[in-house]
C-alpha cells in the first residue's frame, strides 16, 4: 500500500467524520430550536386522541348588530279620546288599567254648549214645519188664483232657508258627538238634555287618565288614552354609522330582561328616513303579538337585528384560545405538530366567530381541544423556566 493511498484514504476518513458530526450537529440543533419554540406543540397519542381537526371554510352568516330599545303601544291600536263639547265633568267610569269596549261611557260632562245647540235644534226645526205648511198653502191659493207666483216663491224660498238652517243646526249637534238616534229621540219628544256622554272608540284598555271630576274640560283636551295592548311594537335607535345595515324585513330577535331575555322573533316594519339631531339616530321599529299580555309598554328591550347573510370565513367558538387580550387559534404544521397563531375575529355569534385576518380558506386548525393543547403548551413552559 503506497503512502500516497494511505494519504488520500485518512482525508476521506476525516471528511466522513466530519459530514456525520455536523449532521448530528444539525439534527440537534433543529431538536432544541423546536423545543425552544413557545407557539409549537408537538402532541403525544393521548393528546392527540383529544383533539380534533377540521378546515376553515367559508360558510353563510349573518351579521348580528344589537341596539337597546324598548316595548311601545302600537300607535295603530292607541286612541286619544277628548270632550266633544265644553262643559264640567260630574262623573267619571273609567280607571286607569280598566279594560273597555267601544261605545263604553267613560266619563259625563254637562255642557250648556250642548243645551244650546239643542235649543237652536228644535226651533230651526219648528221653522222649518212652519214654513213647510207655509208653502202648501200657498201653492192651493196660487191655483185659485188668489196670491201671485211671485208670493209662492217668496214662501218656497224662506222654506228652503229653514231647511237649510235645519241641517246646520243638526250637523252641530253631530259635532258634538250627538248621534242619529239621540237626534230622533230630541226630534220626538222635544226633550233638551245638557249631558254629554265621552265614549271609547276602540276596545283596549285605558293607558292614561287625564281628568278629574269638576274640572271643566274643552274639546281640545285629551282626557283618556285607550290602547289595544293585543299587539306591541319594539322600538330602538340604531347609530347612524350603522343604518345602513338595516332593512324592512330583516330578523330580528327582541331580548326582554324582564321576560329572562327569552327569545322573541320578529321582522322589522319600519326604518325611519331621518336622524335624529340630537342622538345620531335612526328609529326601528317591529311588531310583536302579546295576546297573553306579557309585554307591557316601556319595558327594556336589546334588538338584535340579522343581516342577509353572506359567505364568510369562520372558526368555532371552541377553537379559540384567549390569552392576554389576543385571540389565537392552533394550526397544524404536520400531523403531530401545532403553531398557536394570532388571529383577529368579530364577537361571537351562533358558536362562531367570523375571521378578520390571520387565517385562509383551506388551513387546517384545530377546531376542538384546543384548551388541552393550550394547557399542555403552558405546562411544557412552566417546566422550562424551572
Amino acid at each position: 500500500m503506497t503512502p500516497t493511498f494511505l494519504k488520500l484514504s485518512f482525508i476521506a476518513l476525516l471528511t466522513s467524520l466530519l459530514l456525520i458530526t455536523g449532521c448530528k450537529k444539525s439534527q440537534s440543533l433543529g431538536t432544541s430550536q423546536i423545543a425552544q419554540d413557545p407557539n409549537l406543540v408537538v402532541a403525544n397519542e393521548s393528546l392527540l386522541a383529544q383533539v380534533k381537526v377540521s378546515e376553515v371554510a367559508h360558510i353563510d352568516v349573518s351579521d348580528i348588530l344589537r341596539v337597546a330599545g324598548q316595548i311601545d303601544f302600537d300607535e295603530q291600536a292607541l286612541t286619544r279620546i277628548g270632550a266633544s263639547v265644553t262643559g264640567r265633568v260630574t262623573q267619571i267610569n273609567a280607571q286607569l288599567g280598566q279594560e273597555v269596549k267601544r261605545g263604553d261611557t267613560l266619563a259625563l260632562i254637562n255642557s250648556s254648549e250642548l243645551s244650546s245647540s239643542q235649543l237652536a235644534y228644535l226651533k230651526a226645526r219648528s221653522e222649518k214645519e212652519f214654513h213647510r205648511r207655509t208653502v202648501e198653502r200657498a201653492k192651493t191659493l196660487f191655483q185659485a188664483d188668489v196670491i201671485s207666483a211671485a208670493e209662492l216663491q217668496r214662501r218656497e224660498s224662506e222654506f228652503e232657508v229653514a231647511s237649510a238652517q235645519t241641517r246646520a243646526a243638526q250637523d252641530q249637534l253631530r259635532v258634538l258627538g250627538v248621534n242619529l238616534k239621540a237626534l230622533e229621540d230630541l226630534a220626538k219628544t222635544g226633550a233638551i238634555d245638557s249631558v254629554a256622554s265621552v265614549m271609547a272608540t276602540i276596545k283596549g284598555v285605558v293607558v292614561e287618565r287625564k281628568v278629574t271630576t269638576g274640572q271643566v274640560v274643552q274639546p281640545a283636551d285629551v282626557l283618556f288614552t285607550v290602547a289595544d295592548l293585543s299587539r306591541v311594537w319594539a322600538v330602538a335607535q340604531v347609530p347612524e354609522q350603522q343604518v345602513a345595515q338595516v332593512k324592512v324585513g330583516q330578523s330580528v330577535r327582541i331580548d326582554v330582561p324582564a321576560l329572562q331575555n327569552e327569545p322573541l322573533l320578529g321582522r322589522l316594519i319600519f326604518v325611519g328616513q331621518t336622524v335624529n339631531p340630537d342622538s345620531r339616530t335612526v328609529l326601528v321599529r317591529t311588531e310583536l303579538d302579546n295576546k297573553d299580555g306579557r309585554l307591557k309598554p316601556s319595558m327594556l328591550a336589546s334588538m338584535l337585528i340579522e343581516s342577509t347573510p353572506k359567505k364568510q370565513l369562520v372558526v368555532p367558538l371552541s377553537a379559540v384560545v384567549r390569552e392576554q387580550d389576543t385571540d389565537y387559534v392552533f394550526v397544524q404544521e404536520k400531523p403531530d405538530a401545532f403553531r398557536l397563531k394570532p388571529v383577529r375575529l368579530s364577537s361571537e355569534q351562533n358558536g362562531q366567530r367570523v375571521v378578520l385576518d390571520g387565517l385562509s380558506q383551506g388551513m387546517k386548525i384545530v377546531s376542538d381541544g384546543a384548551f388541552h393543547l393550550n394547557n399542555y403548551r403552558n405546562l411544557k413552559d412552566m417546566e422550562k423556566g424551572g
